[in-house]
């Protein structure tokens, strides 16, 4: 299909299908991110993932004839449990989706829609799982990547190099097979044949429950713990009590008594309504699944900083690709551009209801690139930092230039639309061609993808 462009957008394909309907596709503002609305979208380079509470749909957008892959991951009724979150794990010729649960379980399935693991992180609806990494440069004196599970009040990091590992193992295992061999599968093992993810955990209550949170890189440790070996990580929450917090997570487990009393109660907590609900179903009605594994034991997490303005409540939180920058939108229509190293705010955009954020990279002084006597591919250096804003109530699209630089571009958009960006690649060469982190727009009226040009015109 040829690219097609109307002004600052490229049309990329188109996602309308039969398939769709489920979704409460048809329906007027079916896929605007408004609080009514229960869908998740997740995207990665070439495919698009769609969730409601019980169903995933896996679908592309350039061939027209790619099949479609429906996922429905086995969820308790018990519970009521449901997917709360989704996104991809892409590490080289590796791709997965990841599921988030109402009851705190993590989830990682194939494109073929088998279970690859299933874990507990902790008992709590997951909001957000959170992929992204920072390379070795002259910026950045360590790399890291991982997946951030965001519960209210509790935060859980995954490393990347152990979920390279167990997806390693299950695709080593899966193409030494046959192709028309299916695995053997025991009902109580499900999930779990590939061994354990470790991972860490926080208690990040101390201004109140977080609607969202991102650890943003590696800090240094305390003033009187330099010479220690373990990391520490910063964390930005947001919420309704504090609009803004931040913490020092350590790797040490050293409990607070809030913390030890949090591990103990709230596990026994959900184990009692659990209880109290098989009585009221029949035994009959689910098979027996082994004892779920207890939540582990919290880190310490620190808090350095926070900011209560009610009635102000922060909403949403998006990164930028260091970690140094967050972009955090409020109940009050405003848009607070946090330095995450200094822990200030640094910009503030006012009149953006229910507004969404994504930073992207765009050529803005192409003609310097190519002044020389030779055309040179844009590196990383050439490229400037901007934030996209998607203002439904306005219908339009702002991009803005970082920290303090001027409004860009204004682009209308149609009232169903919904804006994204693709998952953070693991292991991606610092060889390979620098790839800028780009936008994509997806009108859910007519199901057209476009992404947002990255050179200005």
């Amino acid at each position: 299909m040829s690219k097609r462009s109307y002004h600052h957008l490229t049309d990329l394909g188109c996602i309308a299908g039969e398939d769709l309907s489920e979704f409460g596709a048809g329906k007027e503002g079916w896929l605007a991110p408004d609080a009514s609305t229960t869908l998740l979208c997740a995207l990665d380079a070439h495919s698009l993932a769609i969730a409601n509470r019980s169903l995933i749909l896996i679908l592309g957008w350039s061939d027209a004839d790619e099949p479609r892959v429906q996922i429905r991951p086995e969820l308790s009724p018990i519970e009521v449990e449901h997917i709360t979150a989704i996104e991809w794990l892409v590490f080289d010729e590796i791709k997965v989706i990841a599921v988030g649960t109402s009851r705190g379980f993590i989830l990682v399935y194939s494109l073929r829609g088998d279970l690859i693991h299933r874990q507990m992180v902790y008992p709590g609806r997951i909001v957000k799982l959170r992929v992204r990494g920072t390379k070795k440069d002259l910026t950045q004196d360590i790399s890291s990547e991982e997946v951030c599970v965001v519960i209210p009040g509790v935060i859980a990091r995954f490393d990347g190099s152990d979920i390279k590992s167990m997806l390693q193992r299950w695709f080593q295992e899966t193409h030494s097979r046959f192709w028309d061999q299916k695995p053997k599968k025991d009902s109580e093992d499900v999930g779990n044949s590939y061994g354990r993810l470790p991972y860490q955990l926080w208690n990040v209550n101390k201004y109140g429950t977080c609607v969202e949170a991102a650890i943003t890189g590696i800090m240094p440790p305390p003033l009187m713990e330099l010479q220690s070996n373990q990391r520490y990580y910063c964390a930005v929450t947001i919420g309704d009590d504090a609009v803004i917090s931040a913490f020092r997570l350590s790797e040490d487990r050293s409990r607070s008594l809030v913390g030890a009393i949090l591990s103990k109660v709230v596990p026994a907590t959900f184990s009692t309504i659990a209880s109290f609900s098989k009585m009221i179903w029949r035994s009959e009605q689910t098979p027996k699944r082994k004892s779920e594994e207890k939540p582990q034991s919290f880190a310490r997490a620190s808090p350095l900083t926070c900011l209560k303005d009610h009635p102000r409540k922060g909403e949403k939180l998006t990164l930028s690709p260091s970690g140094t920058l967050a972009a955090i939108t409020d109940s009050l229509g405003r848009i607070l551009l946090l330095d995450t190293q200094a822990l200030v705010v640094v910009r503030l955009w006012k009149g953006y209801r229910d507004a969404n954020c994504f930073f992207m990279e765009m050529l803005v002084h192409k003609e310097a690139i190519g002044s020389g006597s030779s055309y040179h591919e844009p590196g990383k250096s050439d490229y400037c930092l901007c934030l996209a804003i998607h203002a439904p109530r306005k219908g339009i699209v702002e991009v803005w230039q970082m920290r303090t630089g001027p409004r860009l571009l204004t682009i209308q958009c149609a009232k169903g639309c919904r804006l994204l960006q693709p998952t953070y690649r693991f292991g991606s060469s610092l060889d390979s061609p620098y790839v800028p982190l780009e936008v994509f727009l997806l009108n859910g009226d007519s199901g057209q993808l476009s992404v947002l040009n990255r050179i200005l015109n």
